[in-house]
């Protein structure tokens, strides 16, 4: 019968639940409010604040204020536990920036936290630090940020990259020292750094391109290995560097090599006797990025797609430009919203190139479930093309029924397209849109009149018929835009149809009053020139008109008529002005192009939203002008530096999923890249090669079913097509829980599943942790007893030297180095990747044997990793 608050009852079901050792799966009606889970947090239990924590991240990702917790999680960042840690700065990272105050209250928590063992602590305090938006801590995130971009982690080095842009925006005048970091982080190495550090370029520094130089070659060859994101980026700022330091491919004369990498080794004899043989050979460095960006228009990611078929079309000979065309019509597959941008690149394209996309043309036949916009958007594609118009012109018989309206007047434009670009069937389209005057439906009836009135300026002589036709119609038309149309049409020819001009200016006079502006000028337009040509019949009634426009509400009206009286009407004002009348209203106009909406786009980089829009959108950079000479490509060559004594890795080992014969034709191997997981900072990175070997394309592979059951793997995206003899590279993260049980899981295609496993040796779930050697000594001296390992390995005579020592650690166990000098101590650390266990290895050398000492809580683990290294380090 007592009342218990839901905190009280919450811890009680927490304890009974952790000291019975299980897992408590509770049910319960209530959410617990912020008071609540401040109690939690400020528990003196590890276990309830970290609970707390969990529940707290949940309610930021369903969308939920917890910004009032600030204050209590914020009291949470220097503890001990790693994984509640963890959470506090996922948590802090999202509400720093709106609770800066008492985020600056924690400034030399965050500080301490860049020295931290732990790579996504060091790189979440510095993603923490960057959010305060205060300008007196811009010294400590400059140190930060420098030290960061040296950080032997590359996940802390691209967070280093992606704090430049903060800091730049909150300081402009730090311009110069961000731009030696970025010098800096451009050098690296790590696929994981480039396509940050290229962002950061862009904002900080874009007109910088001596920074690109000795970096373009290697950002070329790294590319296929880069995160898709960075893809993007960097395949875009190329563009645009290859446009400042190569000659066009598009001139007359131009030689094309495929092999034409020799060019790096011709003497300058050479290269001079060969510029006076040829007016143009492609660059070796603009063939390189050509080449390399190839391949990626394979990709899953559409954007990284598009961004090379731009490079392409920029970039590229104008014969080699059609290999993109296949990887974009693939694109049309994808959701509307990726069709709607890719058909307006498409539509770009075929203006300048008609024949470019018809071997696809069956890709662009309107689909009665495409939206809207993307019927349009194929339509106005379709109109471009010549070899179409039997299919449009009789499709349009169809589509002119559509209910979706806008669609309905988009058909009756394009087939006033074909007959203004194609004279061959003008005749035909004018007679199929004069049909179209009798249909039901108004905004078709509307949309006909306005086309053949364009049409009908082309060769007015030879059809009266179909103006006359018009006239007739027009009581029962009653959109503004066609009765303004057949108005102006009564009035340009008026002296072609004498008789019905007049009786149409006649029904005018009646309904004056009653219609839109647009009409309305129209007939007093009628009315001047009928005044002009056959004043007999239409005097009274121009002066009537006159007089009604002469008080109409609209200034635009009163306007008019006032002008049109003074010049067609003699008078003592109006001088002169009379005498000219008939060249001013009845000059002969030019007929109109009927041109397309994208004729002009190209003036903008394709795959840019100034593109898209059609406007300069903001921080748009366009693309240069080819220089008429090129500037000097030495400046791209890079110094060959000696190997030094460093330890590296061995070669990456790769293992093998499925055999291409149980897979029926899909193979599958697999590696540990050794880098951070982007997905999961628990789980254990793996890198998946697919290959096709059969004689068929292999549709919708993806990832099924999982063993076991609580398998924690983030997926790679289903692929939703793999043609034969092609391969792609797909990223995977798996959560091993610091275990090397197997992951079981199926490979599935469209028709089969093939059951497969992950299997990892022990050394891959660690990661590489940094410290010094004094701090090495003191966590050992934590670890002793039964959390150390140790035993006596038989050197080979090989591997006694200090680089071989490190090399074949190295090669067995994902570990950071310590020391590993001349002495004969060598240590190294790491931490596992599931729970960030420190894993400590010393190996002290003796004459013909060493002493190998492993020490982690993690005993099994230390078991298993002793006997591979015992195992790598006696054989030569």
């Amino acid at each position: 019968g007592t009342v218990v608050s839901p905190t009280v009852f919450f811890l009680n079901l927490f304890d009974l639940s952790h000291s019975s050792g299980c897992f408590l799966i509770m049910s319960v009606s209530w959410i617990l409010k912020n008071e609540d889970l401040k109690e939690m947090l400020e528990s003196n239990k590890e276990s309830l604040k970290l609970e707390a924590m969990k529940r707290v991240v949940g309610l930021i990702a369903k969308g939920k204020n917890a910004s009032e917790l600030f204050p209590a999680v914020v009291k949470n960042v220097a503890s001990k536990n790693i994984e509640l840690k963890k959470l506090v700065y996922v948590y802090l990272v999202r509400y720093a920036e709106e609770q800066q105050d008492l985020a600056l209250l924690s400034i030399s928590t965050f500080q301490r936290a860049l020295k931290e063992p732990n790579q996504f602590i060091r790189a979440s305090a510095l993603r923490v630090l960057s959010s305060i938006r205060v300008s007196i801590i811009v010294p400590i995130m400059m140190l930060a940020i420098k030290e960061a971009s040296a950080d032997m982690s590359p996940y802390v080095r691209k967070t280093a990259a992606h704090a430049i842009q903060k800091l730049y925006s909150l300081d402009p005048d730090q311009k110069e020292q961000l731009i030696e970091v970025i010098e800096k982080l451009l050098k690296d190495k790590s696929t994981l750094v480039a396509g940050s550090v290229v962002v950061a370029f862009d904002e900080v520094c874009p007109d910088r391109i001596d920074l690109i130089h000795k970096n373009y070659r290697k950002l070329c060859n790294l590319l296929v290995d880069v995160e898709e994101w960075g893809q993007v980026v960097i395949i875009s700022m190329l563009t645009r560097y290859a446009r400042t330091q190569f000659t066009s491919p598009w001139k007359e004369g131009a030689m094309f090599d495929e092999d034409n990498e020799k060019a790096f080794y011709e003497s300058e004899e050479e290269k001079k006797d060969q510029t006076e043989a040829t007016p143009y050979t492609m660059d070796p460095d603009h063939r390189l990025l050509l080449r390399n960006t190839k391949p990626l228009l394979q990709s899953r990611n559409t954007a990284v797609v598009m961004s090379v078929a731009q490079l392409y079309w920029h970039l590229a000979p104008k014969h080699e430009v059609n290999i993109v065309t296949k990887s974009l019509v693939r694109l049309l597959r994808s959701h509307r919203e990726v069709q709607y941008i890719v058909l307006q690149n498409i539509a770009t394209m075929s203006i300048q190139r008609k024949g470019m996309f018809e071997p696809f043309m069956k890709s662009f036949y309107v689909r009665s479930t495409d939206a809207t916009h993307i019927k349009t958007l194929k339509f106005l594609f379709l109109r471009d093309s010549d070899a179409v118009f039997p299919f449009l012109f009789s499709s349009s018989q169809t589509y002119v029924k559509s209910q979706d309206k806008a669609f309905a007047a988009a058909t009756i434009q394009a087939i006033g397209r074909c007959a203004t670009d194609i004279s061959e069937v003008t005749d035909t389209c004018l007679s199929g849109l004069v049909l179209l005057l009798s249909n039901r439906d108004e905004t078709v009836v509307a949309e006909s009149v306005v086309v053949i009135k364009k049409l009908l300026q082309t060769q007015p002589t030879q059809h009266s018929d179909i103006i006359k036709h018009m006239a007739k119609l027009f009581d029962n038309i009653s959109v503004s835009m066609a009765r303004a149309s057949i108005l102006w049409l009564m009035g340009e020819y008026c002296e072609r149809v004498p008789k019905i001009a007049p009786d149409v200016l006649r029904k005018m006079a009646k309904t004056f009053t009653a219609e839109e502006d647009i009409v309305k000028l129209q007939t007093v337009n009628l009315a001047a020139k009928l005044y002009l040509t056959n004043s007999k019949q239409t005097k009274l009634l121009t002066q009537y008109i006159l007089n009604l426009g002469k008080y109409d509400q609209s200034y635009d009206i009163r306007d008019r008529t006032r002008f049109v009286r003074q010049l067609i009407v003699p008078n003592e004002k109006s001088g002169a002005l009379n005498k000219y009348a008939r060249r001013i209203l009845l000059a002969p106009k030019p007929a109109p192009m009927l041109e397309s909406a994208f004729k002009d786009r190209d003036r903008f980089q394709l795959g840019t939203l100034s593109h898209s829009i059609n406007s300069k959108a903001t921080g748009y950079q366009e693309l240069s002008d080819w220089p008429a000479v090129a500037p000097d490509q030495s400046v791209r060559n890079v110094e060959v530096v000696e190997p030094v004594t460093a330890p590296s890795f061995g070669p990456v080992k790769t293992h093998e999923l499925l055999h291409h014969m149980t897979g029926k034709g899909l193979s599958a191997k697999y590696h540990f890249p050794r880098q951070p997981c982007l997905y999961q900072p628990s789980m254990v990175a793996v890198q998946v090669i697919l290959a096709n070997s059969s004689d068929h394309s292999l549709e919708k592979i993806h990832i099924g079913d999982r063993s076991p059951a609580g398998l924690n793997i983030h997926c790679f995206n289903t692929i939703e097509r793999l043609e034969p003899e092609a391969s792609v590279t797909v990223s995977m993260g798996i959560d091993f829980s610091d275990s090397t049980q197997a992951a079981n899981f199926q490979l599935c295609t469209k028709e089969d599943q093939f059951s497969v496993s992950i299997q990892p040796v022990v050394g891959e779930l660690l990661m590489p942790s940094t410290m010094s050697e004094q701090d090495f000594s003191k966590e050992q001296g934590k670890l002793l007893g039964m959390n150390e390992t140790s035993a006596t390995v038989a050197m080979a005579t090989a591997n006694t030297s200090s680089q071989a020592v490190s090399k074949q650690v190295l090669s067995v166990a994902n570990v950071g180095v310590v020391s590993s000098g001349p002495n004969d101590l060598h240590r190294f650390a790491g931490r596992t990747v599931s729970s960030g266990a420190l894993v400590l290895v010393s190996l002290e050398l003796k004459e013909s044997s060493a002493l190998l000492t492993i020490n982690t809580e993690k005993s099994v683990m230390a078991s298993m990793l002793l006997r591979d290294l015992k195992q790598a380090l006696a054989l030569a």
